[in-house]
């Protein structure tokens, strides 16, 4: 069982920054991928980024490729999403995930909007 939590979301101007944190309950944290997700008021959720266990593996999907950096750090159960240059949207509700196979675990979710 793993407990996901996220943090670091907020209101900011487009072209701000933003950082979001995901901690991660649990002894087998870097058993997993991790992967981030966001879901826009009236669509469907929508993949953003994921990392392999070790860390050495990371994709993106292309609306956020150049300016979101996925990275986890497994002594600390942590994985983060470096957001830059952020446009309006980008406003979604940005959910962390874990799984082997496929995502399992997810946690309830941070807000984000970016105002233009």
């Amino acid at each position: 069982q793993v407990q996901l939590v996220e943090s670091g979301g907020g209101l900011v101007q487009a072209g701000a920054s933003l950082r979001l944190s995901c901690a991660a309950s649990g002894r087998t944290f870097s058993s997993y991928a991790m992967g981030w997700f966001r879901q826009a008021p009236g669509k469907e959720r929508e993949f953003v980024a994921r990392i392999s266990r070790s860390g050495d593996t990371t994709y993106r999907t292309d609306s956020v490729k150049g300016r979101f950096t996925i990275s986890r750090d497994n002594t600390k159960n942590t994985v983060s999403l470096q957001m830059n240059r952020l446009k309006p949207e980008d406003t979604a509700v940005y959910y962390c995930a874990a799984g082997v196979s496929s995502y399992v675990y997810w946690g309830q979710g941070t807000q984000v909007t970016v105002s233009s």
